[in-house]
């Protein structure tokens, strides 16, 4: 496993885990201001080998974020807990150990290096993105892939703070605070407000489809997916049906 340096602050090492879900894999962000410890975000899920490439190329680890509650990012917790003795924070409680939940709008100093934390509900309830300000990154867990788009799931994915979500980002990049992101799968993004804008299009134009099959008589969200995404793998249909749920749910709340 290679540890890449990315930005000044921030190094990527990529764990094992390639899927349709994960992309080539979690990214897992280790960063640093300097010569201080090293804050590691997403130490991704519980492999033994990717956990302790992440420990060696980090150093001492004054603390361990998370971007979001799913398993491919979250559950190496005990294990760098143990190694490490530092203290784990996510918006999620019970991914906190010898700290306080996150809570927005927060900057986390570390030796030096301060971290915005950035509420971004919506791929999960518990969905959190982090700032660098010195260098405008945004570390984006699942709200942004690096390569095509991510999934809003129901019951815990929701898609109108989703929208909300992305329409905030849109707003950081306007502002110039943000001029890069780097995902918690696939490559880091140079063009953020291209992929945002992207992002937002995709979700509107799935909307359409879905309230027109709707108006065609579907009632499920397996006759919608039957319809919408009938040119899809049908291994992706289940992951399918939870994203039209959330759909379906935003326009039962919007009419």
């Amino acid at each position: 496993m290679t540890t890449t340096k990315v930005t000044e602050r921030a190094s990527v090492l990529r764990c094992d885990n390639p899927g349709m879900m994960t992309l080539e894999g979690t990214n897992t962000w280790i960063l640093r201001e300097g010569s201080g410890r090293a804050v590691v975000i997403d130490p991704g899920p519980d492999d033994e080998a990717h956990i302790s490439a992440v420990v060696e190329a980090a150093g001492e680890v004054g603390l361990v974020l998370f971007t979001h509650r799913h398993f491919d990012h979250t559950d190496a917790l005990s294990r760098m807990v143990d190694l490490t003795g530092a203290p784990t924070r996510a918006t999620d409680p019970e991914f906190c150990r010898n700290a306080g939940p996150l809570v927005d709008g927060e900057v986390i100093d570390v030796d030096g290096l301060q971290i915005e934390v950035l509420a971004t509900p919506g791929h999960t309830n518990d969905s959190t993105c982090f700032m660098i300000g010195a260098e405008a990154s945004l570390f984006s867990g699942d709200t942004i892939l690096g390569r095509g788009t991510t999934i809003v799931a129901h019951p815990d994915g929701v898609l109108g703070p989703y929208l909300d979500s992305l329409a905030h980002i849109r707003e950081l990049i306007e502002e110039g605070l943000v001029s890069r992101i780097l995902p918690g799968h696939g490559p880091v993004i140079d063009d953020p407000a291209a992929v945002v804008d992207f992002y937002l299009e995709h979700r509107a134009e799935r909307l359409d489809q879905v309230r027109a099959a709707v108006e065609a008589g579907a009632v499920t969200p397996r006759e919608v997916v039957e319809r919408v995404y009938s040119d899809v793998d049908e291994m992706l249909w289940p992951a399918a049906d939870l994203s039209v749920a959330a759909q379906l749910t935003y326009l039962k709340d919007n009419n």
